[in-house]
């Protein structure tokens, strides 16, 4: 529900890999409207709760810009440096991923204590509400993702990940275009197993809710917000595990055959993401 906050990072990191936001900063600087209009397609808030929400997202949201952002700032340095010097190795990407997982760690420890004060005071009617909400939800990803043929849906996702390559290192080469192929295609049923994870994990969620008022309500919570993995079944971080190697196979393999016009498109892209983060008003007022 408050994955929103939980991922603002990535805004910039699917950005980066694998597509997403191309004005970051624009979005970063919008979530205080982005961020209520999503929760209200899954909890229907009273004014109270609108008012206090309101008042704990702006709070969050200086703290990040003034605690985190310099750090993501130091990211993209590194991850500019990668390309600049093309040296995009596997190696190095994991240390860039393992990078992004630890802040999106820290902004997950960071609102849990918010996501808790807010869903305990949920009354059963909420509950109720957002319970359908997030079944609607589940219910429309599995006809999107999961109901064509497996043919189709290996298909789709290379034709998104093509499209999304596109925006950060313009058109592919045929070569690459292959190599896109092979990767949707190795990761096969990987819908199949996502969309069960998730549905694990909003069943969880809602359990947790169902019992707010419980002791252990704080723990649980933090365990579904902040330690998700703790929640996966074996066999679902295995094949994450696989997922994420294969998208830095990708990615190495892409760069490795990419034009200098590829490169510098990107480079480019990278430096305009720099400089909407530097141009934030907290980062400014810090400086000063």
């Amino acid at each position: 529900m408050l994955s929103r906050l939980k991922f603002l990072l990535p805004f910039v990191i699917l950005s980066l890999a694998l597509g997403g936001c191309n004005r970051v900063g624009l979005a970063y600087r919008n979530l205080d409207v982005i961020i209520p209009w999503t929760l209200s397609d899954y909890l229907d808030m009273n004014a109270g709760q609108k008012r206090w929400f309101n008042d704990t997202l702006q709070q969050h949201l200086a703290w990040h810009c003034t605690t985190q952002l310099p750090g993501y700032l130091d990211w993209l340095d590194r991850l500019q440096q990668m390309v600049d010097n093309h040296q995009v190795s596997d190696n190095a990407l994991q240390s860039r991923t393992d990078e992004a997982k630890q802040a999106v760690s820290e902004i997950a420890r960071a609102i849990a204590p918010s996501a808790v004060h807010l869903l305990r005071g949920l009354d059963d009617q909420q509950v109720k509400d957002m319970n359908d909400a997030l079944a609607k939800d589940l219910r429309k990803r599995q006809d999107e993702y999961l109901k064509p043929p497996l043919p189709r849906q290996i298909q789709a996702r290379a034709e998104r990940m093509s499209k999304r390559l596109h925006a950060w290192i313009g058109p592919l080469s045929a070569s690459q275009q292959q190599r896109v192929v092979a990767w949707s295609a190795e990761l096969g049923d990987q819908n199949q197993q996502w969309i069960d994870n998730r549905a694990r994990w909003q069943a969880q969620f809602i359990d947790a809710v169902q019992q707010r008022h419980a002791p252990d309500f704080a723990q649980k919570m933090q365990q579904l917000l902040v330690d998700r993995e703790r929640a996966w079944t074996p066999e679902y971080r295995q094949a994450d595990a696989q997922t994420e190697t294969a998208a830095r196979s990708l990615i190495v393999d892409l760069m490795a055959q990419s034009s200098v016009q590829q490169r510098q498109k990107l480079t480019h892209k990278i430096a305009g993401v720099r400089s909407d983060f530097k141009a934030l008003k907290c980062l400014n007022a810090a400086a000063d």
